[in-house]
């Protein structure tokens, strides 16, 4: 006798009915992939031309209703906004009498627990926090991305195991973020994937000034290669002229950096300050060597109107260590951008999104 062959998802009666409030690039991405787990995907806010598109393509035939009448369909409603506009989102919602007793309200933001939450939680739903570390474009590869994703999940105990349920059934992998950690833990996602793209464009940007053809085919193996040694080694993967102490390469790259991208200079100076100190503190720097290299960092740093010194001989010495870092502008660390304009706060731009995991919302 032959087995019983598995029900496909369109075979399976739905467990939950799904909207999202605010279809920018992770909702609609997130709810298809819970509709391929037997979920049933039943309404969707969004207001900006994008919106609606990503709605469209990524849950074709689910109606575009107000953030209110989402919540009276759904029974699990992800809460797809920035930020900054969760909070009032949720009171607002809240107020209005829009919260059901018994309804499943996740939100998707980085930086917030299931403390923001709260005014939802009076009115009695039940809160949880799944943050998909992961980038996202707004297009249907989300979807398959979310295989294996790590999702940064907070949650009353009482609901751990249906948040750990929901992430693994969209292909995700749960870990456990205290609240007091959330800010911490998105703080680390945006320096690793944030900062990355910016890196990489600077750098594919100025080997196009050196004449390089193909930026992107020079970097890619070379890039893909540190990446696979950092994520193995950490700090011992490190190399190039900063860990082994090559202060005249350094000074040249400063000099060079002046003449021909000098909004580059402020962040090379930090991130070779920041090599530095991991470089030394792990053994990679020699002392001797590092005395030299970070006073021509803190001359550089300390006079940006000129060209960086010459690196002293090896019998010479530095003047001291370097600079502070200067504080830049806060950074976004979702990449987001929305819709100032839309009293439903979602994302107009079709522009991948390069947060952490997927923040823009």
């Amino acid at each position: 006798m032959n087995p019983t062959p598995p029900l496909e998802a369109q075979d399976r009666p739905a467990r939950l009915t799904v909207g999202v409030v605010g279809a920018g690039r992770v909702g609609p991405a997130l709810a298809a992939a819970l509709k391929l787990a037997g979920h049933r995907p039943v309404a969707v806010s969004g207001v900006s031309d994008a919106s609606v598109r990503r709605a469209a393509e990524l849950l074709p035939d689910v109606p575009l209703v107000t953030p209110a009448e989402v919540l009276a369909r759904a029974d699990l409603v992800l809460l797809t906004v920035p930020d900054d506009a969760l909070a009032d989102l949720v009171t607002g919602l809240a107020e209005t009498g829009a919260v059901r007793p018994g309804q499943l309200l996740v939100h998707t933001s980085g930086r917030y627990g299931t403390a923001v939450l709260d005014p939802a939680t009076r009115a009695g739903a039940l809160p949880l926090a799944l943050h998909p570390a992961m980038t996202f474009t707004g297009t249907s590869v989300d979807v398959q991305r979310l295989a294996g994703c790590s999702f940064g999940v907070t949650a009353p105990e009482e609901l751990r195991m249906a948040a750990e349920a929901l992430v693994i059934e969209m292909g995700g992998e749960p870990e456990w973020i205290a609240e007091s950690a959330r800010p911490l833990y998105h703080a680390a996602l945006a320096i690793g994937a944030n900062h990355l793209v910016t890196l990489v464009a600077q750098s594919m940007e100025l080997l196009a000034d050196a004449g390089v053809r193909a930026p992107d085919r020079m970097l890619g193996p070379l890039l893909g290669a540190a990446l696979d040694n950092a994520l193995r080694s950490g700090d011992a993967a490190l190399t190039g002229p900063v860990a082994r102490g090559d202060a005249g390469t350094v000074a040249a790259h400063v000099a060079e950096l002046r003449r021909h991208s000098p909004q580059s200079v402020a962040g090379y100076l930090a991130m070779a300050r920041t090599t530095a100190d991991r470089a030394l503190a792990h053994g990679l720097l020699k002392p001797e060597l590092a005395e030299d290299l970070l006073g021509v960092l803190a001359d550089a740093g300390n006079d940006p109107g000129t060209a960086a010194r010459p690196a002293p001989g090896p019998a010479a010495h530095g003047t001291g260590p370097a600079a502070p870092d200067t504080p830049g502008s806060p950074d976004n660390p979702d990449g987001r951008d929305h819709d100032p304009d839309s009293p439903d706060p979602d994302h107009g731009p079709d522009t991948p999104d390069h947060g952490p995991e997927g923040g823009d919302r």
